[in-house]
């Protein structure tokens, strides 16, 4: 009996042959001319790699796992995640919250210093941390990986980066989509979408009216985090600095290691609290928070 990993690696071989055949049979003459009839055209000769993309899967599986939560199920290879709201103990008075976000061109720097072990981290933070603001607590997560040429190693360490956020978020990675693109995306180029739903009930909806004599607090943020790197790239040309140059406010790291530091992820120090009734708003600020 075939798993739906076993299905696709059978089937996907055979696909470009179906392709042709269809177009074969519609009689597509003067497209057909410049192909011989006995060769047959697979993903490899469209700049895809089959082999590449079911190396990242197997690469990837213990950093799933990792993030199991109650509820979830981390194996991956079918068509679609799974999560059991009761088994998480919530009840039909339960709202689902859903964010999804990308990291920008901060990942535009990790793509010119070879760093991909952190933006994983942004991409979770940049979901869970709009889901807090709701007073929700996050479940699971998917990602979505976009590229030209598949690299295995560098998706490797973005997704295990992603693994990572969502064990600081006590959330669990169900799914995701990798797509290789070889005319959307040249050289090393990715790009990343993070998609996350949590739950909370309707009674603990955030935000409630803020009075006045209500407390203000502001929690630190770990750096740049994922917002403003369009102007901070701008003004790392003009400066004629070089990301490998020594940091000019961290003489211990180099200034791309330093703009690559993770958003912080404030689930563990929040959620204990909203939980408790003790937060009546937040703001997640970000571009336009």
């Amino acid at each position: 009996t075939d798993t739906a990993e076993t299905l696709k690696a059978r089937v996907q071989p055979l696909e470009g042959t179906a392709f042709l055949f269809a177009i074969r049979r519609h009689q597509v003459a003067m497209y057909m001319g410049k192909i011989p009839s006995d060769k047959a055209i697979t993903y490899a000769d469209a700049g895809v790699s089959i082999d590449a993309g079911n190396a990242l899967v197997q690469r990837i599986k213990p950093a799933c796992k990792s993030t199991v939560r109650v509820g979830c199920d981390a194996d991956l290879g079918g068509f679609g995640g799974l999560f059991d709201l009761q088994a998480a103990g919530y009840d039909k008075d339960t709202v689902l919250v859903a964010c999804t976000d990308g990291v920008g061109t901060k990942l535009k720097i990790a793509q010119l210093t070879g760093q991909h072990t952190t933006v994983g981290i942004d991409l979770v933070a940049m979901c869970v941390n709009d889901l807090l603001v709701q007073g929700a607590e996050p479940l699971f997560f998917l990602d979505y990986y976009a590229c030209g040429a598949l690299d295995v190693e560098a998706a490797a360490q973005v997704v295990e980066g992603i693994a990572e956020g969502c064990r600081q978020s006590i959330c669990g990675l169900i799914g995701g989509e990798t797509a290789e693109m070889p005319s959307m995306y040249h050289g090393g180029d990715y790009d990343l979408a993070g998609f996350c739903v949590g739950a909370v009930s309707k009674s603990k909806l955030l935000p409630v009216a803020v009075n006045a004599g209500d407390v203000v607090l502001g929690l630190p943020s770990a750096g740049l985090h994922s917002n403003g790197y369009s102007l901070v790239r701008k003004l790392v040309d003009v400066s004629g600095l070089s990301y490998e140059s020594p940091c000019p406010w961290d003489a211990k790291s180099t200034l791309g290691a330093n703009l690559l530091t993770p958003t912080r992820i404030y689930v563990k120090a929040l959620l204990p609290l909203i939980k408790r009734g003790l937060v009546r708003a937040m703001a997640h600020i970000t571009g336009g928070g």
